[in-house]
């Protein structure tokens, strides 16, 4: 220690303005790649399905959350009095589709103002730099993604190095682990389930209709593409841990009903068909849940095991 006193300082701020200034770091490193990138021609999508194209009906799961996705692609919009919230973007050219969906169902487009995703693979923020571009919404998404959604999936762990698959989109905030998101009276809690990529995040928030309020799980289900290796990968070598992290975690989560980033995952098409009468009670399942978690954390052993 210093014999002078004068020479000695105690800041107990600079912890967070030391965080403050990583992230502004980070958020200037993204938009020099979203930049690069975009003068970038974008190369196909590795994997592609006729489902998560084609046309679905939009309607209201439960008070103010709407679906407005694909068949399989689930795109969910949650309206408030100061704008309204869009999770996911389903695959590159789908912004106009998710319009025509959340006009028919009565609202304005351009009143949407935060943009969020479970994570970015190219089948879930494909659209957002078009939506994005219509809107003027602010984008925000895990720290851990934001890379990835900022060079067109190039950086991908599993998928990248070939060029980017969606157009480039820098983050206007970085979310970490039970950040909350509000707007107009909701509070959304950004959870960090990571493995299927880095920055996968799922959302806990309440939703009130005439009747009841409900606990409403938008999960990130922790599955595993093929080719990839869950004891490690080069640019991900601690995914086994996310892996077992997630799992944990989603199991203790409680909530009334649940949803995730595909409609086949959380059985949409089995619980309601295209033209039934409003009734959340059809997505509450925790049976259904907990199968899934049950079934997807046995093939990730299996995996771990065999590599």
């Amino acid at each position: 220690m210093s014999k002078n006193p004068t020479l000695t300082f105690h800041f107990p701020i600079m912890p967070t303005l030391k965080r403050s200034l990583q992230i502004t770091l980070l958020i200037a490193t993204l938009s020099l790649i979203s930049f690069f990138s975009f003068a970038q021609k974008l190369i196909p999508p590795p994997i592609t399905n006729e489902e998560w194209v084609r046309d679905y009906e939009p309607f209201r799961i439960a008070g103010n959350l709407y679906y407005v996705g694909t068949y399989d692609l689930a795109c969910y919009l949650i309206t408030t009095p100061q704008g309204h919230i869009l999770i996911n973007t389903g695959m590159p050219g789908s912004a106009a589709m998710i319009r025509s969906h959340v006009e028919a169902l009565g609202f304005k487009f351009s009143d949407i103002k935060i943009l969020l995703a479970t994570h970015a693979h190219f089948d879930h923020v494909g659209g957002t730099a078009e939506v994005k571009k219509i809107t003027g919404a602010k984008m925000m998404i895990n720290e851990n993604d934001a890379p990835v959604l900022a060079d067109g999936g190039n950086s991908d762990f599993a998928f990248g190095g070939k060029g980017s698959t969606f157009q480039p989109v820098k983050a206007d905030r970085l979310l970490r682990d039970h950040d909350t998101v509000k707007l107009g009276g909701m509070q959304l809690i950004v959870l960090h389930t990571p493995g299927h990529t880095k920055g996968a995040c799922s959302f806990l928030f309440d939703v009130k209709d005439e009747h009841r309020t409900y606990r409403v799980l938008i999960a990130n289900m922790p599955t595993i593409n093929e080719g990839v290796k869950v004891s490690g990968m080069p640019s991900y070598p601690n995914i086994a841990t996310d892996y077992a992290y997630t799992f944990d975690s989603l199991k203790k989560l409680q909530f009334d009903i649940w949803f995730a980033s595909h409609a086949g995952q959380f059985g949409l098409h089995k619980k309601r068909k295209p033209g039934d009468s409003y009734n959340p009670e059809v997505f509450s399942d925790r049976q259904g849940y907990d199968a899934m978690l049950s079934n997807l954390q046995k093939q990730y052993l299996e995996k771990l095991n065999a590599q």
